[in-house]
């Protein structure tokens, strides 16, 4: 059991080590995760990491950080991140109905009721991409001009 923890240690350091060792200046590097974050807010699964890496190309931010900070959405969080999501965009779109009613649906009505999930999911996935991207990038940011300010 201990060297399963110690193995486990080792790994984290490990990860920890090749991610100060990205390319780039702290700023392309912490802009590179914070696309990569706000990607990994829509709810376009498979597409996320191209979605990232495309994003980070034009503005000149690291490429494979982009694609890490994708992973914020896995099959852990999908349900929870999505859930959130939606329920943003409702407070944002500020209308009366919160969940979308599929008990008495008729065929006439799923296309409004497509609709209306989607326009809340992708405006709650925008704003708390916007967010969450800007605040994973700050971090990055101030941590990587600490850690180089130091040695």
């Amino acid at each position: 059991m201990i060297k399963i923890f110690l193995n486990l240690i080792k790994r984290i350091r490990k990860s920890i080590s090749w991610f100060w060792k990205q390319k780039g200046s702290p700023s392309q590097r912490a802009l590179g995760l914070g696309v990569g974050i706000f990607c990994g807010c829509f709810p376009f699964f498979g597409l996320q990491t191209l979605m990232g890496v495309f994003l980070a190309k034009i503005v000149k931010a690291n490429s494979i950080l982009a694609a890490v900070g994708t992973w914020i959405s896995n099959p852990f969080t999908y349900v929870p991140l999505y859930f959130f999501n939606y329920r943003v965009g409702s407070l944002l779109l500020n209308k009366d109905k919160m969940l979308v009613d599929f008990s008495h649906i008729t065929t006439n009505e799923l296309w409004s009721q497509g609709w209306y999930l989607s326009s809340r999911l992708l405006m709650g996935s925008i704003c708390v991409g916007l967010f969450a991207g800007i605040v994973g990038g700050l971090l990055l940011y101030f941590s990587l001009k600490k850690f180089f300010h130091t040695i």
